[in-house]
């Protein structure tokens, strides 16, 4: 998604944007060599839901306070999950595995790509919206996962739609709910788990930053861009095939964002005690 998204923002701004993958520390080693890049807008940052969970689960590392050390240019996308079970799962929609959960505590045990991973923190609000006790059972990704559930070994996971895709389609993996606030246009039948326990929402999400010195005459630049890249229907068009939308909002809009992201997701990570390496 960084890729398509970045070669039509050199589109736009008319010179070649290079995608720079610099994984490692939960993101932090991209972000660190952000921070200490110049801030003439010549390098940017994809930044994502670390930055929002970082700071309580990783405070150690940069950068503390993404507010004060990163300049926000725009939201760029998000990401969906499904909360997908096997097909012989007892339970036919949401209402019921709950209900199913709450009759077998601590005895229906739930996959995720990994403690903290962002289907990880999904799973732990979850339990706190419906007053369950799933049980955390971490894998090194998605696929694992995946495998474990298919296998029967592991009860429900939160997958992306384009993870399951063939699995819903052949009948073997059943989706209950997705935890984006209102449905997604791809799988109409599919409800929200908001429509049951209002105000949840756990998505993957992706934004534009800057270094914090950036002059605003950049920041306002490259945020036109990133507008007018969002705008391109056809662009868009291309990521919900995928299941990815383009989320809307410049500088403000994403400084609010992050704000309440950073809030929720540090309330979750206290109450569930989760500590990172």
């Amino acid at each position: 998604m960084t890729r398509a998204l970045g070669q039509r923002l050199g589109q736009e701004l008319g010179q070649t944007v290079v995608v720079d993958n610099r994984p490692g520390a939960g993101t932090s080693v991209a972000s660190a060599y952000v921070l200490q890049s110049r801030p003439d807008g010549t390098t940017l940052l994809m930044g994502s839901n670390s930055l929002a969970t970082n700071p309580t689960a990783l405070p150690q590392l940069p950068p503390r306070d993404p507010e004060r050390e990163l300049a926000p240019i725009g939201l760029a996308y998000m990401s969906a999950f499904l909360l997908v079970v096997r097909d012989d799962f007892p339970a036919r929609d949401l209402a019921g595995f709950i209900a199913y959960a709450k009759a077998h505590p601590g005895r229906v045990n739930f996959a995720s790509s990994g403690v903290g991973a962002v289907n990880h923190l999904a799973l732990e609000l979850l339990n706190r919206s419906a007053g369950v006790a799933l049980e955390h059972i971490p894998f090194r990704g998605g696929a694992p996962a995946l495998i474990e559930l298919r296998a029967g070994r592991v009860a429900a996971f939160l997958a992306t739609p384009a993870d399951v895709a063939t699995q819903l389609q052949d009948g073997s993996l059943r989706a209950l709910a997705t935890t984006t606030a209102q449905r997604l246009d791809q799988l109409p039948d599919v409800p929200a788990i908001a429509e049951l326990l209002p105000g949840y929402e756990a998505v993957y999400w992706q934004a534009l930053f800057a270094p914090a010195a950036t002059p605003e005459p950049v920041v306002q630049r490259l945020t036109e861009a990133l507008q007018a890249v969002k705008a391109d229907l056809g662009f868009r068009a291309s990521l919900a095939a995928r299941g990815v939308a383009l989320l809307p909002g410049g500088p403000q809009e994403l400084r609010d964002y992050l704000r309440r992201e950073t809030a929720l997701w540090g309330r979750v990570i206290r109450e569930a005690n989760i500590t990172l390496e």
